[in-house]
């Protein structure tokens, strides 16, 4: 087995400092320290970084980390690293490497043998959670959903059977195109939390079902940073479902589809007058058609 990178004395070491993800004072001690006595800091935005330091009065150097200079940036790290510097890396808020840059550098980091010291602190997606009143002793993280809809269709299509609780984060920007999205493919009855701002000055929190987030959201001006809480699905349709019964209405919902009928309107249709779950002929439809493409 592979002995762990462990710090030695002077030598070069990464820390994850995670940072807060709106009040400046969610930030722990241990933290405040590793800034102050690391000789670089790399941020993924340095002048959202410079504000925090400001504050706490940490004149550190700063080098520039995010997305698309994240490759070459890495390497140039890696080299100060491997020069015995103690190096920091911090994103815009909360643990560096959840959907921020981060992971390519713990990995080059890690192949070469040097340590990586993780500083818990804190994450906007367990923030909301653990305050989201669904079960969280089992879940997701999806994180940010592709941007282009044809693949955020499938990436929700591939979800739709999911029992867990499901994170997701979402730009103010296509919260409603999401949402449509939900609707569709996670149906109407999910329960859904909407963590709006979290630890801000106009933290909200919406708790409803996908269906009336869909029609609240579109009401109002949507400005701020999500984080959406999605319940998981119930259980298949077991050995007590009329599986011939479900092949039936799965044709009929193709033919409806065919021409031009919304899926979650047509399943709510036939739901209710054949007097079944909605949700488990939408989840049903939904697997026939993974097994379809096959």
């Amino acid at each position: 087995m592979k002995k762990e990178a462990v710090p030695a004395p002077g030598g070069g070491r990464l820390y994850l400092v995670a940072t807060p993800i709106g009040n400046l004072e969610d930030i722990t001690f241990r933290a405040l320290q590793v800034l102050k006595e690391v000789d670089l800091i790399a941020a993924e935005d340095t002048r959202r970084s410079k504000k925090l330091l400001s504050f706490y009065r940490i004149h550190k150097p700063l080098v520039s980390f995010y997305r698309e200079k994240e490759k070459s940036r890495t390497e140039r790290i890696l080299s100060l690293l491997k020069a015995g510097r103690k190096i920091a890396l911090v994103s815009d808020a909360g643990m560096p490497g959840i959907s921020d840059p981060g992971f390519l550098l713990v990995k080059r980091t890690v192949e070469n043998g040097l340590p990586v010291i993780p500083l818990p602190g804190p994450s906007a997606f367990l923030t909301a959670l653990v305050a989201s009143g669904l079960p969280c002793d089992r879940f997701v993280f999806e994180g940010f959903l592709p941007p282009k809809r044809k693949e955020r269709r499938e990436r929700l299509a591939a979800l739709a059977r999911e029992e867990r609780t499901t994170v997701f984060y979402v730009s103010c920007h296509d919260l409603l195109e999401v949402l449509g999205d939900f609707r569709e493919y996670l149906g109407e009855e999910r329960p859904l939390v909407i963590a709006r701002e979290l630890t801000k000055v106009y933290e909200e929190f919406w708790r409803g079902k996908i269906g009336e987030a869909v029609g609240h959201w579109a009401q109002r001006e949507i400005r701020g940073e999500f984080t959406l809480v999605v319940g998981g699905a119930g259980p298949s349709p077991g050995k007590g479902t009329d599986s011939a019964k479900y092949s039936e209405l799965y044709q009929e919902i193709e033919k409806k589809r065919e021409k031009g009928g919304k899926l979650s309107s047509i399943v709510r249709e036939i739901a209710e007058r054949e007097g079944i779950s909605r949700r488990s002929l939408y989840q049903y439809y939904l697997e026939k058609n993974k097994q379809m493409e096959r």
